[in-house]
């Protein structure tokens, strides 16, 4: 067997499933419709964009229409030349369709590429953070955002415990998602420089679980999870599952916490003018000196 075939990571993701639900997520949008976290992950990204005190001269934007409008109408005059692209069957708005572990261009060719929320549903998270570094010029900069960590979790048990409740067994109903370690670790095993990640623990409430699903169904956050069950929801089952969420996870109001976990990964190509981290013992100054505090031996 090829070394390299044993050793790819399995596919849980169904991408063609992915693609045609984000296409469905944005024909779901109305004129007075508000996609909360959307909107939050759009301004976040914009804020870290105006922090960087420099302009740039083309910017790939990889993200839902909706976040690339928000991105571009704010920022637009430090981005420069703007390609949105993103993996779905609504087209409306983007300059290109496609995968982010398969980006039609020719490398060095960004000195800004940003991706919101579409990570966390790539099958090799690692090969898409290369590609996209590929893309950088020197020094250019990456920015994404993906959920992990604790997103959804609580809707995980309780799907969990409804399913081996009326079926005895238990089927993948939601993304696996990976920790801000791991995410960090894979910045920079992808070769970026200077990589910093940070995330954004978001608590949101819904008055019932049809909204929390609906709100879904408009991020094209639903199962698109190659394992997943093509039985379809029971009203036992949703009603079950209503149960037991509303039991361990709702607030005194009767309404249902919800926990989104976004992380942020911001990182450099390289460039020979960068700064570089200082050797082990380089230091010229003591600790206790900057602290003024008399030095201890252990």
């Amino acid at each position: 067997m090829n070394k390299a075939k044993a050793n790819k990571p399995k596919d849980i993701f169904d991408t063609a499933c992915i693609r045609a639900r984000r296409g469905k997520g944005q024909k779901l949008a109305g004129p007075d419709d508000d996609p909360y976290l959307l909107i939050r992950c759009a301004e976040d990204a914009v804020e870290r964009i105006l922090d960087i005190n420099r302009a740039f001269s083309r910017t790939l934007i990889f993200a839902n229409i909706e976040i690339s409008k928000l991105i571009k109408t704010r920022t637009e005059y430090k981005l420069g030349h703007i390609i949105c692209v993103d993996h779905t069957n609504h087209t409306n708005g983007l300059d290109l369709v496609c995968r982010e572990t398969a980006l039609p261009f020719a490398p060095h060719s960004f000195d800004l590429v940003i991706n919101c929320l579409s990570l966390h549903t790539v099958n090799n998270v690692q090969h898409a953070l290369m590609e996209m570094k590929n893309l950088l010029k020197p020094d250019g900069i990456f920015i994404g955002a993906l959920f992990g960590g604790e997103t959804l979790g609580a809707l995980r048990h309780a799907l969990y415990e409804t399913e081996d409740t009326l079926y005895s067994r238990v089927t993948p109903r939601v993304s696996p998602m990976i920790s801000l370690q791991q995410a960090a670790k894979l910045l920079q095993s992808s070769g970026f420089t200077m990589p910093v990640s940070d995330r954004d623990l978001v608590q949101t409430h819904y008055t019932n679980m049809r909204s929390l699903f609906y709100d879904l169904r408009r991020m094209g956050e639903t199962n698109a999870l190659l394992g997943r069950t093509n039985m379809p929801v029971s009203k036992r089952f949703f009603e079950m599952l209503t149960h037991i969420y509303t039991r361990d996870h709702a607030n005194n109001a009767g309404k249902l916490i919800v926990k989104f976990d976004i992380l942020w990964l911001t990182g450099w190509a390289h460039h020979k003018d960068q700064p570089k981290p200082l050797k082990p013992g380089s230091a010229t100054t003591r600790l206790s000196d900057v602290l003024g505090v008399p030095e201890s031996k252990f």
